[in-house]
Order: structure tokens, then C-alpha cells, then sequence
């Protein structure tokens, strides 16, 4: 693959001319889109795809093809354009049919839908990161079994524009692929010196190439429309050992356009129909036919594509190699290409589930450990909180430069590269990646978490320190909105487990979940181990949410998540002595609840019987589970800063405090709201006094429904 054809100038600019042209016709037709950074790339583009870039365009996820990443995701047509003409799957009608519904050229590459698309970008800055996983864990795989044949050394191209480059992700990422010394990583910086308000030094004047030779990268500086700097720079930069490497190519937005080439204009909206038939007649393309492909530009990819072929050939003769070589490495290299989990996964974990009372990250820890030596794909980290999260896979080390064996990985505290990182990783082959940091921190990923769900990743975030519990660190560490902050992102599942048994479940539930990503929500503080009834079938917990604690025709249903389980077992006891009949369910995941069928839920949440949801965090979104007549208890303020059970008290969540909310419900009584918090301000006065007023105007029956969650206030 490494035999490289020398074309001529001529031919080699209209095939430059053949991507610009494409991308300039694609965005015309469809109305919209992002002509001049395509039209700016095409050389760098043609250059990596025609002499570096190993693929087959037959079987687009041939594990150990070289992978290219467009960072800049909004200059999808270029990327369409190379796809289009490298022979993947990507049908001439489909250029045509760009940014318009079904098709599969969406304004952004989304990975899941469009063949060749390796990582799902848009968000800037979210593709080098993620590119900083796939090679991470490439080099990963090839730790484990190149010494006996090698079955993983792909590199990763990609392309990044300077707002990619602006944004703190890549900061993050490109620090730590220096720091891990990701030599199989090079990527280009395509500084055209214009975004949509105008030229970079509006806000940007920075030196990056000093900035990322600080890091640990190697650095060049070309011209970015001289095809022999190109050339040369990628022919360094796949030699270079040691180092990630970044070229600067200075480059033109929207080259070759009489009045819009180096403007904001060439950036996000097309050039016009006249200035189109101006561009075409400069650079002397024919006006007709639109999306022109002319066959000798058709001849150099299919040349490409045929040795991508053979190089696919050669790289399964290696694995024949090493699957013939027998033993571990075989094996485990066939277990890590399924990402194999163990039917009996949850049985398993259920059997080292601890029996004591205990915080749901003990509890997750331990049950890890049993995962880590069951399901050999798990791999991942913290954000420099390890002690914390107990995330650390025991029996392993960490990856290092130069040592990629191993399973833990030091994100440092660098949160939002950690979940693109995580993508990355999930995107590729041979692994299940999960990075971990506090709940209250799931906000600097969420870009990266979107993208997760978007792109239907197995992408494995556990958060610990969930709720206002977590205690003396106080209201900047204690999650409130968190929760339904996550719940609220589609495809993705929340599992937040109420003891040592659920966090069995929550961890089988995650590891069987293919089609997207999990996030766990673990305690800080102790939690009881909640007893289970004769008989209990730990299976059941797979479905989401089920009855813990039950009573015959019952009259009330707690549904409660997480720590509140327990509040709402013995808010139970106390209300059945009153004469209630109550029902516990334990809302493991909602979401998976959500998808069972229609009878499994009515069987677990009564029609016609009242409900009560327990959980300290937001109530609005738990108003629809409750209904007119339901009550949801939880917390709609931030927390403070005390220890746990005295936060408990202070903000009405003891067994005694909700039982009692629960029977001024039941009686039609107005809860009062929790104490106010105290200030001498008559603004804050005048704060707690609109409160209510605020309340009511979601209307009347929310606001009674949702009266018990009224917040306590915090004591100034």
C-alpha cells in the first residue's frame, strides 16, 4: 500500500478541481451548506486519500484501515466528495441529494449513517479529540498481539479548522495525545484565516504551532494549495516516530472565487449561481454538466481503491496468522473483535455483589472488578479522580507512552476530551470504553455525550457524588438538574442503582446495551442494602424499573431511584402502619422502563392508583409519570454545603419528613413549603415570596402535584 503513483500537474489539478467543484455544486443545489472550506481543502484531501490513506472502499470497516477524520465537520461535502470518489457506497445521487431528508449526506458527517464516515463531527473540536481515542486505541490493540502478527497498525489523517482549534476540547485532547506520545496521529490545520464574523484575529492571534510544539507534537508549516509541500509534509509526518504531528497548511477559504475567495461570504452559504458560473470559468471548468467527474479523476481512485484491496488481503493474512499461532492471544483477539460479553453476565455479578451497607461507587468498584475479568474489552479511566469513582481495573496497568497494554488510562483532569475520547475508542474495534469524573462534571461533556447517543456508541460515562449528598463540598459539586439533564438526551440511558444489587444490573444493563451509551449515577455517601423478597429474580431489573417492595391491591406507588430506594422502604412501613397499602418500585433505568411493553408497565404502575416519585434532583419532568392526582418530591434548588444526613434532615427527605408530605397529599392539603432560606436582602425576600408565584404559573394542577418538592432553602 505503501506504492505511491506520481501523477501529472494537469491531472492532478482537475482532480483537485473535480472535489472543489463537486462541493461547490452539492451546496448550490441544496441551498445551503459550506463551499469555501472544501473548495480550500481539496488538495490535501486528494493528497491523503491518493497516496497515504490505506482503505477498502468494499468493506469500510476492515478493522486496520487507516482512518481520516474531518474535524471540521461542516465542510461535509469535501468528505462526501473524496467518499463518493474513493468507491464507497456513496451513489452520485446522494451528492446530489445533500443536506435534504433521508438521504445520507447530512449538513454534518454522522458516522452510523453515511459508510466511510469514521466519527460523527459537527460540534468543533469534538473530531480531534475523538481522533485522539481511535489512535489510542489502535496503538491499544496492536499492544496486545503485533508481537506476534501485526494485525493493528493503522494510522489516523484528519483535518481541523481554526475553529476546531479555538475550542477547549481540542486544547484538551491534542495536550494529552502529546503527552502519550500518539505518533500514528496526523493531522492537518487548515489555517484560512476566516470564520462567520470575519477574519481570526477578530479573536484569535495566537501562535498554534508553538502552542501544539509545547505539547509534544511536531510541527510543519506549508502552503496548503502547493501539492508538493503537501506531498512532502505527509511524507514526513508518516515517518516521524515519537510525536503526533499537526501541519499548518495557510490555505484560501473559498480559492478560485473572483469576489469571495478569502471572506466570511465562501464560509457558510453558497456562492451563487453567478458567482459559480464566475468560479467555473477562472479556474476553466465547464459550466455543464453540474457534478462533474471526468473519467481519468475516476481512474486514480480506482487504482487507489485496488491497492487498499491487496493491503486488506495482506492485513487477513496476518490475522490468519496469528489465529493459526493458537493459545490466549488468539483467543482473546477473537473476544475483543466481538466485544463478547458473557451470556451470563448478570449472573455472575450478582454473585460477588456485595452484602453490606455501602456507597453505590464501592459497590460499582467491586462489581468492575468482576466485569474487568469477564468482559476483557472494558477499558477507561477518570478525570484524575480514580481514588473517587474506584474506576481503577485492579489486575492492570495504566497506558503510557510507548506502553499501550494496558487498560487504565489517565485522562487527567480534562472532562470533555475524556468523553471524546471515550467515542473515539468506541467507534473503533476490540473495545468498551467507559471514563468516570462526579455527576456535577457530566456538564463539561456534554457535547461529547450527545454525540455518544447521536451516533449510537457503546460509550460507558459512570459519574459518581450524584445529588446534593455528596455533602460539605457544597452546591458547585452537588447535582441537581443533572439527572433529567441526561435523561433528556435521546438514546441515551441513565442507570442511577439504589444498592450493591442494583449496580449488578446496572453494569449488566450497560454491557448488553450495543446500540448506545449508559451513564451511571453512583453515591457518594452509604447507602442500605436493600433486602429482596423470596424468590427475587434479579433479571427483572434489566427492565428498568420494578416492584421492591409491594402490598396486596395497593393504593399508593412510590416510584423512587438510587438513594431514595431506601427513604422510600421505610416511608412505607410508616404509611402502611396508617392504614395505606404502598408499593415501592425502584427505578433502575427509566429510560429501558420506558421501552417495555405497554402490559409489563400497567402491571408495574397501576392505573387508577396513586403516585409518588422520590428523587432529589429536578421534579418538573417526573410530572407526566404521576399524573394529576401523583406528587413528586425532589429538590428544585441548589444544595449546600453540611454533611449528608444533616442535608437530609435540613431539606425534609428523612422516612418521617416524606412519609408526612405523602399524607398531607393524600388529604388534600397544600404542603408547605420547606423553610426559606434566611436573608436579611429584601431582594431575596422578595425571591422566596415569588416562589410560589412562579410555581403556579406552570399551572394549577402541576403545581399541586408537584407541591411536596418544594426546596428548603439554603441558610445563608
Amino acid at each position: 500500500m505503501n506504492k505511491q503513483a506520481n501523477h501529472s500537474p494537469e491531472l492532478v489539478e482537475k482532480a483537485v478541481h473535480t472535489i472543489q467543484m463537486l462541493a461547490v455544486d452539492g451546496v448550490e443545489k441544496a441551498k445551503s451548506g459550506h463551499p469555501g472550506t472544501p473548495m480550500a481543502l481539496a488538495g490535501i484531501a486528494f493528497e491523503i486519500f491518493t497516496r497515504h490513506l490505506r482503505y477498502d472502499p468494499l468493506d469500510p470497516a476492515w478493522p486496520d484501515r487507516d482512518r481520516f477524520i474531518l474535524s471540521c465537520g461542516h465542510a461535509s461535502m469535501l468528505l462526501y466528495s473524496m467518499l463518493h470518489l474513493a468507491g464507497y457506497d456513496l451513489p452520485m445521487e446522494q451528492l446530489k441529494q445533500f443536506r435534504q431528508f433521508g438521504s445520507r449526506t447530512p449538513g454534518h458527517p454522522e458516522s452510523h449513517l453515511t459508510p466511510g464516515v469514521e466519527t460523527t463531527t459537527g460540534p468543533l473540536g469534538q473530531g480531534i479529540a475523538a481522533a485522539v481515542g481511535i489512535a489510542s486505541s489502535i496503538r491499544m490493540l496492536g499492544a496486545r498481539f503485533n508481537q506476534v502478527a501485526p494485525v493493528s497498525t493503522a494510522r489516523v489523517f484528519g483535518i481541523a479548522s481554526d475553529g476546531d482549534l479555538m475550542e477547549g476540547v481540542s486544547a484538551e485532547a491534542a495536550s494529552l495525545a502529546g503527552h502519550l506520545k500518539l505518533d500514528n496521529l496526523i493531522f492537518f490545520y487548515d489555517d484560512n484565516k476566516i470564520t462567520i464574523d470575519g477574519k481570526t484575529d477578530l479573536a484569535f492571534s495566537e501562535d498554534v504551532g508553538r502552542r501544539y510544539e509545547a505539547y509534544g507534537w511536531h510541527v510543519q508549516r506549508i502552503d496548503g494549495h502547493n501539492q508538493e509541500q503537501i506531498r512532502e509534509a505527509l511524507d514526513e509526518a508518516v515517518t516521524l516516530e515519537g510525536r503526533p504531528k499537526l501541519i499548518i497548511a495557510r490555505t484560501h477559504i473559498g480559492i478560485g472565487s473572483p469576489n469571495k475567495q478569502d471572506t466570511a461570504k465562501a464560509h457558510g452559504e453558497p456562492l451563487g449561481e453567478e458567482e459559480v458560473k464566475l468560479t467555473k470559468q477562472a479556474i476553466g471548468w465547464p459550466l455543464e454538466p453540474t457534478f462533474l467527474v471526468p473519467d481519468e479523476v475516476r481512474a486514480i481512485f480506482k487504482q487507489r481503491a485496488e491497492q487498499g484491496k491487496l493491503a486488506h488481503d495482506a492485513w487477513k493474512k496476518e490475522v490468519d496468522k496469528l489465529q493459526k499461532a493458537g493459545g490466549e492471544k488468539a483467543a482473546l483477539y477473537e473476544r475483543l473483535m466481538k466485544r463478547a460479553v458473557p451470556e451470563n453476565l448478570l449472573e455472575e455479578l450478582v454473585k460477588v455483589a456485595p452484602a453490606k451497607d455501602a456507597a453505590t461507587r464501592a459497590h460499582s468498584g467491586v462489581i468492575e472488578q468482576r466485569v474487568a475479568a469477564l468482559v476483557p474489552s472494558l477499558v477507561g479511566g477518570s478525570a484524575d479522580l480514580n481514588p473517587s469513582t474506584k474506576t481503577y481495573i485492579e489486575d492492570s496497568p495504566a497506558v503510557v507512552a510507548g506502553k499501550f497494554g494496558g487498560r487504565n488510562i489517565h485522562f487527567g483532569i480534562r472532562e470533555h476530551a475524556m468523553g471524546a475520547f471515550v467515542n473515539g475508542v468506541a467507534s473503533s474495534d476490540g473495545f468498551i470504553p467507559f471514563g468516570s469524573t462526579f455527576l456535577i462534571f457530566s456538564d463539561y461533556m456534554r457535547a461529547s455525550i450527545r454525540i455518544a447517543a447521536l451516533t449510537h456508541l457503546q460509550s460507558l460515562f459512570v459519574f459518581t457524588h450524584d445529588s446534593i449528598y455528596l455533602g460539605e463540598d457544597g452546591p458547585t459539586h452537588q447535582p441537581v438538574e443533572q439527572l433529567w439533564a441526561l435523561r433528556l438526551i435521546p438514546n441515551l440511558d441513565v442507570v442511577r442503582p439504589c444498592d450493591a444489587l442494583e449496580c449488578a444490573g446496572a453494569w449488566a444493563h450497560a454491557l448488553g446495551r450495543k446500540d448506545g451509551p449508559t451513564a451511571f449515577a453512583l453515591t457518594r455517601q452509604k447507602v442500605a442494602n436493600i433486602p429482596r423478597e423470596e424468590g427475587f429474580d434479579p433479571k427483572v431489573m434489566l427492565r428498568g424499573a420494578y416492584t421492591l417492595a409491594d402490598a396486596k391491591e395497593p393504593t399508593l406507588v412510590i416510584v423512587a431511584t438510587g438513594s431514595e430506594v431506601e427513604v422510600a422502604v421505610a416511608a412505607k412501613k410508616i404509611l402502611d402502619a396508617d392504614g395505606q397499602r404502598v408499593r415501592v418500585v425502584s427505578a433502575l433505568c427509566w429510560e429501558q422502563f420506558r421501552r417495555e411493553d405497554e402490559s409489563y408497565r400497567d402491571e408495574v404502575l397501576p392505573k387508577g392508583v396513586q403516585r409518588v416519585v422520590l428523587e432529589v434532583g429536578v421534579t418538573y419532568p417526573w410530572l407526566a409519570v404521576v399524573g394529576e392526582q401523583g406528587l413528586v418530591i425532589g429538590h428544585d434548588d441548589f444544595g449546600s454545603s453540611a454533611p449528608d444526613k444533616v442535608l437530609q434532615k435540613e431539606f425534609g427527605f428523612t422516612p418521617e419528613a416524606v412519609a408526612e408530605r405523602i399524607r398531607k397529599h393524600i388529604a388534600g392539603e397544600r404542603t408547605a413549603p420547606v423553610a426559606k432560606k434566611k436573608s436579611e436582602s429584601a431582594a431575596a425576600k422578595k425571591s422566596e415570596s415569588a416562589a410560589p408565584a412562579a410555581k403556579k404559573s406552570e399551572g394549577a394542577s402541576a403545581a399541586k402535584k408537584s407541591e411536596g418538592a418544594a426546596p428548603k432553602k439554603r441558610k445563608s
